[in-house]
C-alpha cells in the first residue's frame, strides 16, 4: 500500500480532501507539478468533483479515455494536474481550468471548450541550449526558441497542444496578476510598482497591496486573458 497511497494527514495541503473520514489518499506518480503544487487525478475525481466514490470507480471512468488534461488524454489516477491546467471531459462535453481558491486549495472552474486549448505558463528559469532560448515553465514544460526578450517571471500564452507560444505577457506596471502564494493567495489584481522582490497591485476594491514578486503570476496585459471566477 505504500507505493500507491499517503496518508491523509500529512498530503500537502494544497489537496481539497476529508483528512479524518478515510485513512488514507492517492499517491501521486512523479508528473508536471511537483506534489506540493499539483492533485492526482483520481483524488479530484472523487473529493472535488465528486464523480467518483471510489478508487475503483475512478480507474473505470479514467479507462475511458474520455478524460484530456491541457488537451492530451490521462488515464493514471496518480497523475498530477496543478493550478492553470486544464481538464476536459469528451464524452459530457464538461470543461474545467485549475486554480488557487483564496485558501490556498486547488479547486475549479468551469470554462468554454475552446478555453482548454489556451494555458497561461509562468518562466521560472531560462537556459541557452545549442545557441536557442531555452525558457523554462512552472509546470515542467520547456520551450526552445530562436530569442526574444522573455525574462523570468513573465508569462507566455501557449496554444495546447502544440505548445506553441501565442503570446507574451511581461510582468510590468499594469499587468493582471494572479497571487499564488502568501496571505493574499487567490486575489486578482493590476500592478502599480515593482521593487526590487516586492509588488504593489490594486486589488479589486481599489486598495493598494504588497505583496512578495516571486507570488505575482501574470494572467493579462489590463485584464484576465482567461476564465478566472
Amino acid at each position: 500500500m505504500g507505493k500507491t497511497h499517503l496518508k491523509r494527514l500529512v498530503a500537502p495541503k494544497i489537496w481539497q480532501i476529508s483528512r479524518k473520514k478515510l485513512k488514507f489518499a492517492t499517491k501521486p506518480m512523479p508528473g508536471p507539478h511537483s506534489m506540493e503544487n499539483g492533485i492526482p487525478l483520481g483524488v479530484l475525481l472523487k473529493e472535488i468533483l465528486k464523480y467518483a466514490n471510489t478508487t475503483r470507480e475512478a480507474k473505470k471512468i479514467l479507462n475511458t479515455a474520455s478524460i484530456k488534461v491541457d488537451c492530451n488524454a490521462r488515464k493514471d489516477i496518480r497523475f498530477l494536474v496543478g493550478f492553470f491546467d486544464t481538464i476536459e471531459f469528451t464524452d459530457i462535453n464538461e470543461h474545467f481550468r485549475v486554480i488557487l481558491d483564496n485558501k490556498g486549495k486547488l479547486s475549479l472552474i468551469s470554462i468554454k471548450k475552446e478555453e482548454t486549448s489556451v494555458k497561461p505558463c509562468k518562466i521560472t528559469g531560462k537556459t541557452m541550449v545549442k545557441g536557442k532560448l531555452q525558457l523554462n515553465l512552472y509546470d515542467g514544460k520547456n520551450i526552445v526558441i530562436d530569442n526574444g526578450a522573455y525574462a523570468v517571471g513573465d508569462t507566455v500564452l501557449l496554444s495546447l497542444p502544440e505548445q506553441k507560444i501565442s503570446k507574451h505577457l511581461k510582468l510590468d506596471k499594469a499587468s493582471t496578476i494572479f497571487l499564488t502564494g502568501g496571505k493574499h493567495i487567490g486575489e486578482i489584481g493590476n500592478v502599480e510598482d515593482i521593487t526590487k522582490n516586492k509588488i504593489i497591485y490594486k486589488d479589486k476594491n481599489n486598495n493598494l497591496v504588497e505583496t512578495s514578486k516571486k507570488y505575482a503570476f501574470v494572467i493579462g496585459s489590463d485584464k484576465p486573458l482567461i476564465t478566472i471566477k
